[in-house]
């Protein structure tokens, strides 16, 4: 029933005015919420699916949207001069292809260039290659020069790219008819849908190769290893992905090159722990030091620094080395700090000589303290 049905552009929830990039924007964004493949069993956001492309189908369509804001829903009820029902809603002139490319490509993680919302043989960029290096503790704070080594595809020298053998060249695919595509009208839930399709025997380069090229058997392209020099700044973390714009797998019908992308691996130093930009250590020093104080020596990444240590200072006291730490891989003018924690050691193994005096010492700490009163126990009790 038509008075059942919600107002298609609150369907959307745009303006009455809104233009076509307004109304593609907000059915993506349903379409992505409601679709079926992310609910599944999900009557309810089935429902809100076939009811925002329902909205869409009618909207983008200006002569269908025109007799919409003219009559209402009325206007595909029957009535003046109507369309018939949803249900026999023909969206066969629609080519929703480039909108179910983006749903699909959200949904499963899939880019544009796997065949959704492809059409035809336009260039199509090139995938993605995946490399990875070790570094050390300082190399990732200080920055370094590496090279990082890959299996590069390079354009075949037989046959110049084409895939053809030489003397010959690629013929016009008799599928697609040099289309690229192939374009077939499916009947789904919410009616009839024009797909379009990347021909299956061309793969939507439009040409197929008769003759391949004895080199490079119609790839067009050759595998070598190949190195590149890699700049890694100052600041990477472990785990985190470097790129080399350019350097992955050549494009198809005229198509940039795809990425490269290493991954960092940081090793383990053995004295020092990072937490984004801050560094931490732990230093023994021994009893008389923290009871008297002393200088000591520190290492940083920077290296050696010394340090006072105040007298009467306690086990598990922290200090700060205020820009001692790891500069920010955005900027490296920017540094973190180095937090050094003190640890007062207990010697394990005294002689009897050394024993004597502790007792001594213990002895002296039963004494007269220093305000004077007297001390109940003793300092090692």
């Amino acid at each position: 029933m038509a008075e059942s049905k919600r107002d298609y552009y609150e369907v959307l929830g745009v303006p009455k005015d809104a233009d076509e990039a307004a109304l593609k924007k907000a059915y993506r964004v349903l379409a992505k919420k409601y679709h079926p493949d992310a609910n599944s069993g999900d009557k309810t956001a089935e429902a809100k699916f076939k009811e925002a492309s329902e909205a869409y189908a009618v909207l983008s369509d200006p002569e269908r949207r025109r007799q919409y804001d003219q009559f209402g829903h009325a206007a595909f009820e029957g009535g003046a001069g109507g369309a018939g029902g949803f249900g026999g809603f023909d969206f066969s002139s629609m080519d929703m292809g480039d909108i179910f490319g983006d749903i699909f490509g959200d949904l499963f993680g899939n880019s544009r260039s796997s065949g959704w919302g492809r059409t035809g043989n336009g260039a199509m960029r090139g995938a993605n290659l995946r490399a990875g290096i070790h570094i050390s503790f300082e190399e990732a704070v200080f920055g370094c020069e590496k090279e990082v080594e890959v299996n590069y595809k390079e354009e075949c020298p037989k046959c110049h790219g084409s895939g053809a053998k030489p003397g010959t060249s690629p013929v016009t695919c008799p599928k697609c008819n040099g289309k690229g595509k192939i374009v077939y009208t499916q009947q789904s839930f919410f009616g009839q849908v024009q797909n379009v399709q990347t021909c299956p025997d061309c793969r939507g380069a439009g040409k197929i190769v008769k003759e391949k090229c004895p080199d490079c058997y119609g790839l067009g392209y050759v595998s070598t290893r190949k190195k590149f020099p890699l700049n890694v700044p100052a600041g990477i973390d472990n785990g985190q992905t470097l790129r080399l714009a350019g350097k992955g797998d050549p494009g198809t019908n005229g198509g940039e090159r795809g990425d490269l992308l290493v991954e960092v691996t940081v090793s383990r130093h053995p004295i020092f722990k990072r937490q984004d930009t801050t560094i931490y250590s732990t230093v023994p020093i021994s009893f008389v030091t923290a009871a008297l104080g002393g200088t000591i020596r520190l290492k940083t990444v920077d290296g050696e620094t010394e340090y006072e240590v105040k007298p009467g200072t306690q086990t598990d006291t922290r200090i700060r080395l205020r820009g001692k730490g790891v500069p920010s891989v955005r900027n490296r003018n920017i540094r973190g700090d180095h937090y050094v924690t003190l640890v007062v050691t207990v010697p394990e193994r005294l002689t009897e000589e050394q024993k004597e005096a502790l007792r001594r010492f213990d002895e002296a700490m039963n004494g007269t303290s220093p305000d004077g009163s007297r001390r109940k126990k003793g300092f090692f009790k």
